[in-house]
């Protein structure tokens, strides 16, 4: 290596080493052990272009371990992104673009947000599929428009979350021979030595899980690591894992190799000490003049690349003029509305359970969207979002679009998040309702990434019957609908389903959970696209002012519908309200919700199959819920309904108990 590459890997170890210590927080551990690494890396193998971040064909990097944020950031600055120094010196201050950890769309040239470790191996794994996936369905012969790779950075920590063997094992199993991951072996962990908790060979693990392992016994060793990931690109039906031993903390005698230089700053004193051994006598936070000049030189080097593939791309249109507008198309994300908007999506012709519906849906939206692309957690026969005539991605076909997770739902969700930062894709990942216990932590960040990934979750209630309490949902619901920026979609008929999906298919800036049942729902004709204001009447009251307002979400619609019936035979003029999703109702305007909810109707009764937990804001002092605030049981779905007080006759004496 150049002695200027050692010159950039100090000034990316100073830099880093500055920030914490102004900021009195943050993580110099993983920045100082791994700046030779990152910038071989990212100096001599990773096809970027800072000058637009957005360019499609760049690799994609990943930061897994996310608390070494100041490694990225040191990084994106050094390299002419829109991090500038005023950034790096507000490291962890509100308002900075060098954040805590790394922030998708909240920091140029982050393609997710990582920090939750094990997370960003697992979006890694998600992106390298959409490469392939996109690759198989765009490139011709001496036009490999599709054709990059997805690096990540892991440590101990990483490896230690369950979620980063279900995303691996997914990956070896697919082959994905543009995934390499640079594993930044320290032993160090928070607690102390990685001994305590985490003594197995990583390294023959991902040999187990199908990958090609590569060991590189100094990461100080810039030529090494190069060797190291020129031999990763080789090989191209298996996905690499570079074993690459560091120093944590390396190059501050009194913290290098211990736990402490993990994640607290490192001391004024240390940081003089760790400068004056390397001979650095500039002032903090300044760039020597030898590093902006190389940087710059490989600023000019990386526009021209793009510039080639701009070239490419051009001629590739002349030559491929439908499938270069297609590529266009893809990556602009826009919903076919005239085809969301016809007659035929929205129509059905018989009662069934909304995961039929979704089932039926998905399969029309596969005709109208060829790149649509999702899967299940080995659940597709019950959750009915096997697309018919798309094939199975797969270590032999990569242009099915059907993806088989296995039984790894915290890893789908995230790799379903993986493929939609990817771009040029619609992503759906599906699974049992209670199941999305699993998914959290990755349904999570969906939400605080603003990206549109679609949660098909299934066997929504204790409809689910004879599986028992163990499968059947309770808290789930009020769980995700108090997740920010999560649209929850519970639909009360097939039509409502159309309506969650029409949503999904639209939203740009957030997940959507779409909750459905297991059991047949009955359709009404008041339903449709009016379930997009998340609230509204499907059955008028007889009176002028309404007695009582029912309202209900889901399978429990049939129930107020139907004691709607039974109150006006006695006399009480209902208004009835389906209520599939709370966030799209409190997001209308205030008229509207009067218009739905008027404020001098006092008397209103909620059901719900699940937690009370939410409807409170809806009944208010004088209301009603009927709920689900205990486990469930196991028996035919009917009787345990009826068992936990779901029936018509409950409904309307609770509901006269109101107006009494």
């Amino acid at each position: 290596m150049k002695n200027i590459d050692n010159k950039v890997v100090e000034t990316i170890r100073v830099l880093s080493a500055d920030a914490i210590e102004k900021a009195k927080s943050g993580h110099p551990g993983l920045p100082l052990g791994c700046a030779p690494m990152a910038y071989t890396l990212w100096s001599k193998f990773l096809k970027h272009n800072p000058a637009n971040s957005h360019w499609e064909d760049r690799d994609r990097f990943v930061l897994s371990a996310g608390h070494g944020s100041m490694l990225i950031y040191s990084l994106l600055h050094l390299f002419g992104y829109d991090v500038t120094m005023e950034d790096l010196k507000s490291f962890r201050q509100l308002g900075s673009r060098a954040a805590g950890h790394p922030e998708y769309g909240h920091t140029d040239g982050v393609e997710t947000t990582t920090g939750p470790l094990g997370q960003g191996i697992a979006n890694a794994v998600g992106m390298a599929i959409a490469e392939e996936f996109l690759a198989s369905k765009f490139n011709r012969e001496s036009y490999d428009i599709v054709n990059h790779y997805t690096y990540a950075i892991v440590g101990d920590g990483c490896l230690m979350e369950g979620i980063s063997g279900e995303a691996s094992s997914l990956a070896g199993t697919l082959g994905l021979g543009k995934l390499i991951v640079l594993y930044d072996s320290n032993s160090i962990s928070i607690e102390g030595d990685t001994d305590i908790a985490f003594r197995e060979d990583a390294a023959k693990r991902y040999e187990a899980y199908g990958w090609q392992v590569i060991k590189v016994a100094d990461g100080n060793d810039m030529e090494a690591v190069a060797r190291a990931i020129e031999e990763a690109k080789m090989e191209k039906n298996k996905p690499s894992f570079i074993q690459v031993t560091n120093i944590i903390g390396y190059g501050v005698p009194k913290k290098q190799g211990l736990a402490s230089a993990h994640g607290e700053p490192l001391g004024a004193d240390n940081v003089q000490e760790f400068k004056e051994l390397m001979g650095w006598d500039i002032e903090e936070f300044t760039v020597p003049e030898e590093v902006l000049e190389e940087m710059n030189s490989f600023r000019e080097k990386a526009q021209e690349k793009e510039d080639q593939w701009k070239a490419l791309f051009n001629d590739y249109k002349n030559n491929y003029p439908a499938l270069a507008e297609e590529y266009e198309k893809w990556f602009s994300n826009e919903a076919p509305l005239e085809e969301l908007d016809s007659e035929d999506f929205w129509s059905f012709d018989k009662p069934m359970a909304t995961r039929e519906s979704s089932g039926v849906i998905i399969n029309r939206l596969a005709k109208i969207l060829p790149n649509l692309i999702g899967g299940s957690a080995d659940l597709a026969p019950s959750t009915k979002t096997y697309m018919k005539d798309k094939g199975d991605f797969s270590a032999d076909n990569r242009e099915g679009a059907n993806l088989h997770f296995g039984v790894r739902e915290h890893a789908m969700a995230a790799i379903g998040n993986g493929i939609c930062l990817h771009g040029g894709l619609r992503t759906y990942v599906s699974t049992f309702f209670v199941f999305s216990d699993y998914m959290k932590g990755a349904m999570r960040l969906s939400a605080l990434m603003g990206i549109p990934v679609t949660y098909v979750l299934t066997h929504d209630s204790i409809g689910v019957g004879e599986d028992g309490p163990t499968h059947q949902p309770v808290e789930q619901l009020p769980s995700l609908r108090s997740t920010p920026n999560m649209t929850v979609f519970r639909p009360c008929d097939s039509k409502e389903t159309a309506a969650g999906w029409y949503l999904a298919m639209t939203k740009k800036d957030g997940p959507v959970s779409l909750v459905l049942t297991r059991q047949k729902l009955p359709l009404y004709d008041a339903t449709g696209k009016e379930a997009l204001k998340g609230a509204y009447i499907i059955r008028k009251e007889s009176k002028e002012t309404p007695d009582i307002l029912l309202m209900a979400s889901g399978s429990e619609v049939e129930l107020i519908y139907k004691a709607a019936e039974d109150l006006e035979n006695k006399g009480v003029s209902a208004r009835v309200i389906s209520m599939p999703s709370m966030e799209l109702f409190n997001s209308q305007s205030e008229e509207y919700k009067e218009s739905i909810m008027p404020r001098s109707v006092r008397r209103r009764l909620a059901v719900e199959a699940g937690s009370s937990f939410g409807w409170y804001r809806y009944i208010g002092l004088d209301g009603d819920i009927i709920a689900l605030d205990e486990f469930g049981a196991s028996g035919k779905a009917e009787e345990v309904f009826i068992e936990k007080g779901f029936t018509v006759d409950n409904v309307v004496n609770r509901a006269l108990n109101l107006l009494k």
